[in-house]
């Protein structure tokens, strides 16, 4: 039998948590493995304590392959941390979720992608920006993350929409349950035009706890997070300050000085963020300024490449692509690939952008 179910099931006991799951499965070599470790050395082992009773007690109850089968006729996919489709951004955190569970029709690893998130009790200005922003992002081809959430999350996620682009929700929740309730709609336009995706099994009602844990996800998944409208303490400032610790970038939106909703991204302004007053400041962080005063093709024809050079480029394009997808894509080692993309970027054909991206210029 695969790893996945085990993964699945591991990660669905109650209590057991996110880094004790990789924990055990790093312990003991496999996911199959933790779940099936002897009574006696789950009980002992150092560092799990009440985690190996809730353990013990969950895998007598169920049974792995019977809750993939669940997840399936639910129409609710898994992607779990050794895949290669899971996201390489968010594995990279600190501590990310060894599960993720997902509805769409667009996997969360694709593309790049920026965060833009705010208060739930936006203005119209507030929501204005946010929909601009987005709309914007998603017309020059990156994809946009926000939570989903009344506000500046909705607005966000029906501005790629209208763009044209993807997007992804993340949910506090199951994402089998639609909050807040006035979302369906949104929910379902989010589903076909990226996913819906949550670390917590489906069925788990939203909970005020939950949503920590999902900001990081929020900010793990992206190069990025915007913040349009936040009072001085509000989640999307948590979200912010989970960039800053996976060394991710930070923007915000000024707004009227009189608004407690610009106090947020004030504050993150005066600490360093970048100031946005529209979506060229975001994107001319990652997007390739043309260094050439000829056409590219005329650029391309004056310039020498090697069979290996030529592989790389070709899988290369204007929305930037991350060195995983690269070397899946051309099949190359990775001395070899990595040879190459010096050398593109030497020859000014390739730009290496933060987070392991790279883009054709």
């Amino acid at each position: 039998m695969e790893e996945k179910p085990f993964w699945v099931a591991l990660q669905q006991t109650p209590g057991l948590g996110a880094r004790r799951v990789l924990q055990l499965v790093k312990y003991f070599g496999g996911a199959r493995a933790a779940w099936e470790a002897p009574e006696g050395e789950l009980l002992t082992l150092e560092g799990l304590g009440k985690g190996a009773v809730s353990l013990l007690n969950w895998r007598r109850q169920v049974h792995p392959e019977k809750i993939m089968v669940s997840l399936a006729a639910a129409g609710i996919g898994v992607i779990t941390i050794e895949e290669e489709v899971y996201p390489p951004e968010l594995k990279r955190i600190y501590d990310p979720p060894p599960v993720l569970y997902w509805r769409g029709s667009r996997l969360p690893g694709e593309g790049f992608k920026i965060a833009i998130v705010g208060t739930r009790r936006a203005t119209a200005y507030g929501l204005k920006v946010a929909e601009e922003l987005a709309a914007g992002l998603a017309e020059a081809g990156v994809g946009v993350v926000s939570g989903l959430a009344r506000g500046i999350d909705a607005a966000a996620h029906r501005g790629a929409i209208k763009g044209g682009g993807l997007t992804w929700g993340i949910l506090g929740c199951g994402v089998d349950i639609v909050y807040p309730r006035e979302h369906r709609e949104l929910y379902r336009q989010v589903m076909e035009h990226g996913a819906i995706i949550s670390e917590f099994p489906p069925g788990t009602p939203p909970d005020a706890g939950h949503f920590p844990a999902r900001n990081r996800i929020i900010s793990g998944l992206t190069a990025g997070t915007v913040v349009v409208e936040a009072a001085a303490r509000s989640g999307a400032l948590i979200t912010a300050d989970l960039a800053l610790e996976q060394n991710r970038d930070v923007f915000a939106v000024p707004g009227p000085i009189t608004s407690r909703y610009s106090q947020g991204p004030h504050d993150l302004i005066k600490q360093g963020a970048k100031l946005v007053s529209g979506v060229a400041d975001i994107l001319e962080e990652y997007e390739p300024r043309s260094l050439w005063s000829l056409p590219r093709e005329e650029t391309r024809a004056s310039v020498t490449l090697n069979a290996i050079e030529e592989k790389v480029l070709a899988v290369l394009e204007a929305t930037p692509s991350h060195l995983d997808v690269i070397m899946a894509a051309t099949g190359l080692p990775a001395g070899e690939l990595n040879t190459a993309l010096i050398m593109l970027e030497m020859k000014q054909l390739i730009r290496r952008l933060p987070g392991g991206f790279y883009v054709r210029c």
